[in-house]
């Protein structure tokens, strides 16, 4: 059985020690929870929690009164010396990669195509051979949900609303195409007009709608007066092909992404051929949440690529209008 001191390695919550100097910098459990973004009775729970874990009182407090115990006092030099410890391990590994070591978890929307993150992962993990990952992938407001319970590090996924705790960045951008299936009356019609769309039955994405992240397809449809039935609306991108495929109408669909079924014959693409729908994909994160060696390295060098290759090489597809005219 592990001794009283291991247990309490074993058991006790490093976040609260950080909370705690926060609070203590601070001089307030509300200025603490406005700086670590959480809630004032989080901050007061978390310094209960440190207290029992301590098993003394650690910070006297009323409402016009704050001040540290003798063992609040004691506890708050270790932590600032924990910290400056903490601070130093970049320096300790940075030019030893097989040294850094960690798991990555990420969350991505469903239909994520993009040759620019594939080649940054594969360069990441030659760098970082000993790092692993996981993927979680659903609907983009799954994915946002994720990255703000600290359930993934990151999420990659469209965005209209903006939330204020997360940091955006435009990763890539894609063009959506209408495309229908065998069976429908258009498809192989080489001479098709987008006015031959607006009666026919379509099916489509739950955000296409002009408050959505889709909503640059919406604005098409509005112009263009589409008033065909709506057969259908998913969050998944494999369900709104699926149902193109099966004959229930047409619908939007990336076009890099649905290229091999393009060749294949299994899809059509529609008008407009020039000057189609875009919509923004996303790098979302975290502000300031705290996280592995292995988790801040990915996000500062994905950034960082980022910044380094302009839009115009992170959308897709190119050659675009000739695709549409194949």
């Amino acid at each position: 059985m592990p001794s009283p001191r291991r247990r309490f390695v074993w058991e006790i919550d490093w976040n609260l020690l950080r909370t705690f100097t926060v609070i203590v910098e601070e001089k307030s459990l509300t200025a603490a929870g406005n700086r670590l973004l959480l809630k004032q009775p989080t901050i007061s729970n978390a310094l209960r929690r440190l207290e029992a874990h301590m098993a003394c009182r650690l910070i006297d407090r009323s409402s016009n009164h704050f001040r540290m115990t003798p063992a609040g006092e004691r506890l708050y030099a270790e932590c600032l010396a924990m910290l400056n410890i903490v601070t130093g391990l970049p320096d300790l590994v940075k030019d030893d990669p097989d040294l850094v070591t960690g798991h990555v978890e990420m969350a991505f929307a469903s239909h994520i195509e993009c040759p620019f993150l594939d080649r940054f992962l594969a360069d990441f993990h030659k760098t970082f051979p000993r790092v692993t990952f996981s993927t979680s992938v659903s609907a983009s407001q799954a994915v946002i949900e994720a990255v703000l319970t600290g359930e993934a590090c990151l999420g990659i996924c469209l965005a209209h609303e903006k939330h204020p705790e997360l940091d955006y960045n435009v990763l890539y951008r894609e063009h959506f195409g209408f495309f229908c299936a065998p069976g429908h009356p258009l498809f192989g019609k080489r001479e098709t007009k987008i006015s031959d769309l607006a009666a026919l039955d379509y099916v489509s994405f739950k955000t296409d709608h002009l408050g959505g992240a889709l909503a640059p397809i919406a604005r098409l449809r509005q112009r263009e007066n589409f008033s065909g039935q709506v057969l259908g609306l998913f969050t998944n991108l494999e369900e709104v092909k699926r149902l193109i495929k099966v004959g229930f109408g047409f619908g939007p669909l990336p076009i890099h992404v649905v290229t091999a079924d393009i060749e294949a014959r299994q899809l059509w693409q529609l008008p407009p051929y020039e000057n189609p729908p875009v919509a923004d994909v996303y790098l979302v994160t975290r502000r300031f949440a705290p996280g592995g060696r292995a988790e801040a390295l990915l996000i500062d060098r994905l950034i960082a690529a980022i910044e380094a290759v302009p839009l115009s090489e992170r959308t897709y597809p190119q050659g675009m209008t000739e695709l549409g005219k194949t």
